[in-house]
């Protein structure tokens, strides 16, 4: 899928973006020029050339936050992915083979999730549980698993009752081998579509939660925080915003991009797409036939 992924200029940009966002997740507090929690005296400073993107409300450098920031963003958006990947796509799954009362139990917890209020909830769990990002990305995980379990719920009943699969169950396969043998590899395409669109949506949502200080305490520098710190002063820096929505801009489209890559060369798109390429590839080799004798 990688390979099939990458033919695609939309799929490479992609990765290529969000190598770049990794990259500043690993390297950024390393490549900060400043310590991004040194107060100045000269503060809401301009451009220059000891601050490339001048200095906040307290005299610290701005890139240097941005930088060092870039890892809580990333690191919260992936816990975000991840813990809705496993909260929802093993239990969507299981649904289809384990029995009508796990079917019937699972279903109202995703109906329930889906119904109660994202952030007054969030909000609730966090003060319960501390203002920590870790806790905060947990929550979040857990209220966005109803996607991965209706996408992986109906990707595994459109193979539940296929010749191969009631055939290895008759046999007597365990459903454990029947899920990692037949199921999970129609199941995959569309989980990972999935997952590519959540890693944008978790960093739309690290975003807003640090934009409210929820999750990270101050002063720890996250991309949404960075916002809100500079909304206050826009009158004497209107620029400063941009620097920190359009990392968080580039970010989720990219994220986008590369599910909408992922979907365009799975399933019955990809081979689509395969076919249309060799049929141009045919095309192209029987109107530029080869030389059948040499030049004399």
């Amino acid at each position: 899928m990688v390979r099939r992924v990458l033919t695609l200029t939309s799929g490479r940009i992609a990765v290529v973006i969000l190598t770049v966002i990794a990259l500043l997740a690993i390297l950024g507090p390393l490549l900060a020029p400043q310590d991004p929690l040194t107060t100045g005296t000269d503060t809401l400073a301009h451009a220059s050339g000891a601050h490339w993107l001048g200095t906040d409300y307290l005299g610290r450098d701005v890139l240097s936050r941005l930088l060092d920031g870039s890892r809580v963003s990333v690191l919260g958006s992936l816990e975000v992915a991840l813990t809705a990947l496993v909260a929802g796509a093993l239990p969507g799954i299981l649904s289809v083979y384990l029995g009508r009362a796990f079917e019937w139990v699972t279903l109202r917890l995703t109906d329930t999730l889906v119904a109660l209020p994202f952030l007054l909830f969030a909000v609730a769990v966090i003060a319960l549980l501390g203002n920590g990002i870790t806790q905060a990305m947990l929550v979040t995980g857990v209220l966005v698993s109803p996607l991965f379990y209706r996408v992986a719920r109906a990707a595994a009943l459109s193979v539940a009752r296929s010749p191969y699969v009631e055939a290895a169950l008759i046999s007597g396969a365990s459903i454990g081998w029947v899920v990692r043998h037949h199921v999970w590899a129609k199941v995959l395409p569309p989980i990972a579509v999935a997952f590519a669109q959540t890693i944008g949506v978790g960093f739309v949502i690290v975003s807003s939660l640090t934009f409210l200080g929820i999750g990270v305490q101050p002063p720890a520098p996250t991309w949404g925080g960075l916002l809100a710190s500079d909304l206050g002063y826009l009158d004497q820096q209107p620029w400063a915003p941009v620097a920190p929505a359009l990392l968080i801009m580039i970010t989720v489209w990219a994220s986008n991009l590369l599910a909408d890559a992922i979907r365009d060369v799975s399933g019955e798109a990809g081979r689509a797409l395969a076919n249309n390429r060799k049929a141009r590839a045919n095309g192209l080799d029987e109107a530029d036939p080869a030389p059948v004798g040499g030049v004399s």
